[in-house]
Order: C-alpha cells, then structure tokens, then sequence
C-alpha cells in the first residue's frame, strides 16, 4: 500500500475512474469535505483529459442541521461551476427526527441522490468513501451483531434503486485524499458532526488510534470486510442451490431439504426467501430457523412471522411462505 501521507495521484485516479466508462452520465455526490472535494477535482482533471468519458454533474445535499450548511453547499455550487460541472442543489425539507437522526439523513441523502440521477440521467452514482469509511461501517456492523453480509462493509459497486453506486476511493486512505486538497490547493470543510460525540460513528472514529495502536487498523479491518465477504457470497451460492433444490411449489418447499444445510446457510436461506437480510433483524432469523429446525426435530407443526412473512412448517415435510395476514388490532376487531 502506497504511504497514507502521499497525495492521491492523477495515474493512479485514472485506474480508479475506470468503471465511469460503462456510464451514460455520472452524478458525484460531494458534500464539500476533502474526500467528496477531491473525488470532484480529480473527476473534473479525468474528464479535461479524457473527452470519451461520460457526462459529469455534481450534487450536494443541504441536510439542513447546521447553520452554515447551507452556504457550504453553495460554495460546492460556486467550485463546481468554476471546474465547468453542472451542479444540482439538494435539500432535506420537513421536520428533522429526534432519534437515529443519522441513519435518517443517510437514508434521505440517498433518496435525494437517486432522484436526482434519474432527474439527469445519470445511470451511475459517486460518492467519496474512503479506507477508513470502510473500516468505520465494519466497526459499526460488528457492535450491532452484524453476520457476514454485514461485515462484508460497503461495496466499490453496488446499485440503489436501479442506479449504480460507485465508491472508487474505498481502498484508499482518508489522508491521501486530504493530502491532495492541500497540495492542489483544493479548499475544503470539516463537518463537526464527524467528532460531535452524541454519534455513535463520531465516537468509533474516536477509537480508531487505539486499535490501529493495537493492530486493528483501517487496512486490517478491510481486509476482515474482504474475507466477510467473500465468505457471505459462498453462503449465497449454498443457499442459492440449497432454495431451489427444496422448491416443490410457488411458496412451498421441502423442509428436510432446507433443513439438511449447516446452520449458517439455513439462515442465508430462510433470510432470502423472507427477502430480510438486515443486521438489526439477524438474530430474530436465527431464532427463526432454531424454532423450525426444533419443530422438525419433534415432528410438530409451527407457524411465525418474520418482517411481514408466514412461515408455517406442517409438522412433516413441507415448509410454506406467504404473506402474513394483516394483525388484529382494536380498530379492526369488531369489523
């Protein structure tokens, strides 16, 4: 790994921007901090450089928190347009959430971000995830119990509702990008919600001098997500063929065969056919197909539900899936 202190170079940028080429436009996401600062300069460098690439636009999302956010959003405008990059100006409206305020404003980030895409026809999404991003969400993930396909982290390409996402800089170290800006003279913002310790990720990042001190550092734990990941996509494969060879109908399947896997790929497969593969839900799976399995163990027929699912086991050989049917409340008790 190239020194966390050397600037990100042109060459190297070159190999990462790769993938913009499968794209008919790109959106960046850059917030005005030095990693999204310099995902846009560099982009802006590769598309002066190379005219074959794909249309380039900027969009910054205005969250609405702090009160200067809004004039650190146009200052991204105002760079945006100096580089020659069309930029889009996002904003968060309605009333801001009390609890998990930080999980809210990722999710309605990315709903801004996707709407704006098809809004510009941009098909590929980038945003400037870093090294020790990815060593922050595996950190997370593994506080909150996460299995494989959490810890796996995030990926360099994935898709939100259609678009691609892409992360070119998540093998690359924060400091190099940091580097950069100050070399080039890209100016930039820190957003103190980063070190504000009322979050949960604000107080891991915290941490991170201790453990790298230790031996568990960004490198460390990304290499930890690889293998996570790689592990998770054998047990998608297992469970994969493991679905398909149980199916004996629309919603029905054979439990010996589900049931005759080893414990982690009866729950990578009870969680594909509930289409729940969240972290916060896993354990609730795993007691999912502890209570199956010891149901078939005695022979006895079951029925739970799980993330809006029927599964119902009949005591013999046949497990069945379906819609659960809508609960009874008091409302709806005398209808």
């Amino acid at each position: 790994m190239a020194d966390p202190a050397l600037p990100l170079g042109s060459d190297e940028v070159r190999l990462l921007f790769s993938p913009f080429a499968q794209a008919r436009a790109v959106l960046l996401a850059v917030s005005g901090g030095p990693d999204s600062t310099a995902l846009m300069h560099f982009a802006a460098a590769a598309a002066r450089a190379d005219p074959a690439l794909p249309p380039l636009a900027v969009a910054t999302v205005d969250h609405g928190l702090r009160p200067d956010s809004r004039a650190e959003a146009e200052a991204v405008a105002r760079d945006a347009r100096t580089l020659g990059l069309p930029h889009r100006l996002l904003s968060w409206e309605g009333p801001k959430p009390a609890t998990r305020l930080q999980e809210r404003a990722r999710d309605a980030r990315y709903g801004l971000l996707v709407g704006c895409a098809r809004d510009t026809g941009a098909t590929h999404i980038v945003t400037a995830h870093t090294l020790d991003d990815q060593a922050e969400t595996v950190l997370f993930r593994l506080m909150r119990g996460s299995g494989p396909a959490g810890l796996a982290g995030m990926a360099a390409c994935g898709a939100r509702h259609g678009v691609v996402h892409l992360r070119p800089f998540l093998g690359v170290p924060k400091s190099r990008l940091v580097a950069a800006c100050r070399a080039n003279g890209w100016p930039f913002v820190a957003d103190p919600a980063n070190a504000d310790p009322r979050f949960a990720r604000a107080r891991l990042r915290a941490l991170m001098p201790a453990l790298a001190a230790e031996g568990l550092d960004a490198p460390r734990l990304a290499t930890l997500a690889r293998r996570m990941g790689e592990a998770e996509a054998a047990l998608a494969s297992a469970a994969g063929r493991a679905i398909a060879e149980a199916r004996v109908g629309p919603g029905l399947y054979s439990a010996p065969r589900l049931l005759g896997e080893p414990t982690a790929v009866r729950v990578r497969a009870f969680g594909r056919l509930i289409d729940d593969g969240s972290p916060s839900r896993l354990e609730r799976l795993e007691r999912l197909v502890e209570a199956v399995s010891a149901a078939a163990d005695r022979g006895v027929p079951l029925r739970r539900t799980l993330a809006g699912v029927l599964v119902a086991f009949d005591g013999a050989a046949r497990l069945s899936l379906a819609p659960a049917p809508p609960r009874r409340t008091p409302a709806n008790l005398g209808s």
